[in-house]
């Protein structure tokens, strides 16, 4: 591209010089040789005179007298009637401009100049042309060099830019080259970059969201189908099988709230549910694991509640809360329900030295552990919870309460939107 438009001003600066250089060596040899046919002429002229005022008063007209008024480089005859020709100066040689100028005495005087002074005068402005030529073609291509380079390297940057987009790095350059077509590109390349960052982020996200969610889930079917190939009671076996159709509902639920949070973790789709149903299924799930820790898990306070929100979503929360106390925590793990305003409250806590004081409430984001684990758990719990209009928080660190707030009454329906589905 460099090399294109270097050629292509080149190109256009040579025409132009080429176009208006022939003219005007035209227009300046001609104007040179009019010059210097004037000049001889009024040179005659001048001549004639001086000539004409020596005879008006009887002055002897001689050489050296005509030598005085000529410059060097020119020739002139006198011609006096009854008298010899004066010639003065040097004959030139070859082609020449000359004059005759009559006086009143009936003298007449020729004035000669050598055509080779004109040529020479060409000559030196063809020359001054030229270097002025030179100097133009100079200053067309350091321009056009600087150009070139102005408009190639920002394509030869965005073009980087694009090939780092294709190789999985989206992190925007914010280069901005003066030139308002590529900031343009710069503009969309940049937009483009942090779409693709945002994705990929979304992507490692659920990635990482659905690698934690599932990891506990499967262990414990796992352990359900373990317990069903060791025992020969068909009522064990059919209570342990419901139990893990059970708990498969449970992950595909999971897999669904999950892949809806990556598109928008606005979503929910939440509805009024038993609690008590939400609790005892959580108890089932995580008592076997419990007791082969040595540890128990109890529940108390108030029965019979009906919260707002997905169970689904709510029976995920609950696990990564029992999880966090089974791993982190210590003793017996306790879930407390209450009622607080128009909430239901489900508590969760244990008997273990609680949070760190230096995490507080960083406790929620990501990648923020005290005991060396990933740190999603915590994040997507309050996502979900957040997802159904509810909350997740910590009540206390030492010992740890986890509170999980929910809507204990249905989201109020607009009323124009129920008239214009009985119109429709």
């Amino acid at each position: 591209m460099r090399r294109r438009l270097i050629q292509s001003t080149l190109a256009v600066v040579l025409v132009v010089i080429a176009v208006f250089g022939v003219s005007l060596v035209i227009v300046e040899t001609r104007t040179i040789t009019e010059t210097a046919r004037e000049r001889v002429e009024s040179e005659a002229v001048r001549l004639a005179s001086i000539v004409d005022s020596r005879l008006l008063v009887e002055d002897k007209v001689t050489a050296e007298i005509i030598d005085d008024q000529m410059p060097d480089d020119r020739y002139a005859v006198v011609r006096i009637p009854g008298k010899p020709p004066i010639e003065v100066g040097s004959r030139p040689d070859g082609d020449v401009i000359s004059a005759t100028a009559p006086g009143e005495e009936g003298e007449t005087v020729t004035v000669q100049e050598p055509r080779s002074s004109v040529t020479e005068e060409v000559a030196r402005t063809l020359l001054i042309i030229g270097l002025v030529a030179l100097l133009a073609v100079i200053a067309a291509v350091l321009l056009a060099i600087r150009q070139a380079n102005r408009l190639a390297s920002p394509l030869t940057d965005l073009a980087e830019t694009a090939e780092r987009l294709g190789s999985g790095d989206p992190r925007p350059r914010h280069r901005r080259y003066g030139v308002p077509e590529l900031d343009r590109v710069a503009d969309v390349l940049d937009a483009s970059a942090e779409r693709i960052a945002r994705m990929l982020t979304a992507e490692r996200r659920l990635a990482a969201d659905a690698s934690h969610q599932l990891r506990t889930p499967l262990t414990a079917l796992s352990m359900r189908l373990e317990e069903i190939t060791l025992t020969d009671d068909p009522d064990t076996v059919k209570e342990e099988a419901t139990i893990a159709l059970t708990q498969v509902e449970r992950l595909t639920d999971v897999v669904e709230r999950l892949l809806t949070n990556s598109r928008d973790p606005r979503t929910g789709s939440a509805v009024t549910f038993e609690l008590d149903h939400v609790i005892k299924q959580q108890l089932a799930e995580w008592r076997p694991a419990y007791r082969s820790g040595g540890r128990a898990i109890v529940t108390s306070g108030k029965r019979n509640l009906k919260a707002v929100g997905t169970p689904g979503a709510v029976a995920q929360v609950l696990a990564a809360l029992i999880e966090n106390s089974l791993m982190h925590g210590g003793g017996t793990v306790a879930l407390r329900t209450r009622v607080t305003g128009n909430q239901v409250v489900v508590e969760v806590t244990d008997e273990g030295p609680g949070v760190p004081a230096e995490l507080g409430s960083r406790i929620f984001e990501r990648a923020i552990s005290g005991r060396n684990s990933t740190g999603i758990g915590l994040a997507v719990a309050r996502d979900l919870a957040e997802a159904d209009g509810g909350r997740l928080e910590m009540l206390q660190a030492e010992p740890p309460v986890f509170g999980l707030f929910l809507s204990s009454t249905p989201p109020r329906k607009d009323p124009d939107e129920e008239t214009r589905r009985t119109v429709r």
